[in-house]
């Protein structure tokens, strides 16, 4: 390991105190290091060419941030969390040295590669705006909006016409966010599927949908839609015009995420979730 990006979470004083610090300890034992905030969007911070390995700071909302950002570069992003356990950001604070120095800089650490998704607006038959997803695009209407109608397609076959506040495109990454807060299934983080979940469907047959990360899913708006947004991972979004159409596929790469030496999937499920412990069977 020869170059290492440290990035901390904007005005998060803790946070920009211990990217700090975890550069000065590279910096000590060989490391190049390099330690930035994590800038309010769009104004993120350009990486050096010779980057080899990421350490984002902050919580499961600065990850996204970068895998929007940097996951194509494919270098293995490793989140550390500041405040309590996330589902992306694994590694505690306490933890961050025991593991760089033991699995990190020895090169034997593990990584997971995460679905990512392509998001592509459409009006007037031209590309209006695209963006990588890590958790989900989610097209939902404004508080005071009427119904939202959305025609979907997947790989170009017409499925349904959703009349719903909502719907949400998730990664299996993404099904232990919103989704799962619209009552969609939680699935492995290394599968290769797609959630579609409408929300708050008026069609009470309508259900949530596991497809494979191979289709394209389109959603067209009907003519009189009106505060309507599409939204990515919670963070970026555009508003939406009437006869807008979206277009959802698996990105051409995958997020490269650093495993937990400590801690399963399970344990975070747990310990996030508030499961009990599983009885003995009789």
């Amino acid at each position: 390991m020869k170059s290492v990006a440290i990035i901390t979470k904007k005005f998060k004083p803790d946070a920009l105190e211990a990217g700090r610090a975890l550069k000065t300890w590279l910096e000590g034992r060989g490391v190049k290091a390099c330690h930035f905030e994590n800038e309010p969007e769009p104004l993120i911070p350009p990486l050096p060419d010779d980057v080899e390995f990421i350490v984002v700071m902050g919580g499961d909302g600065t990850i996204l941030s970068v895998a929007r950002h940097f996951g194509e570069r494919g270098v293995p992003i490793f989140g550390v969390n500041l405040g309590g356990l996330g589902f992306l950001t694994e590694i505690s604070l306490a933890e961050l040295y025991p593991c760089m120095a033991e699995h990190v800089l020895t090169g034997k650490f593990e990584v997971e590669e995460r679905l990512m998704l392509t998001v592509t607006l459409f009006r007037h038959g031209q590309v209006a705006w695209q963006e990588f997803v890590l958790n989900d695009a989610v097209i939902n209407k404004g508080a005071l909006a009427r119904i939202t109608e959305m025609t979907t397609w997947i790989d170009g076959e017409y499925l349904t016409v959703y009349r719903a506040d909502g719907l949400i495109l998730a990664t299996p990454t993404g099904s232990t966010a919103y989704n799962l807060s619209a009552g969609g299934p939680i699935v492995y983080p290394t599968l290769h599927h797609l959630i579609l979940l409408p929300i708050c469907s008026h069609t009470l047959s309508n259900r949530p949908i596991i497809l494979p990360d191979t289709v394209t899913v389109a959603v067209t708006l009907d003519e009189k839609v009106q505060d309507v947004y599409l939204t990515l991972d919670g963070q970026v979004g555009q508003a939406m015009e009437p006869g807008d159409r979206v277009e959802i596929r698996r990105a051409p790469y995958h997020l490269k995420l650093v495993k937990s030496p400590h801690r399963s999937h399970f344990e975070i499920l747990r310990t996030k979730l508030g499961w009990g412990e599983l009885g003995v069977c009789k």
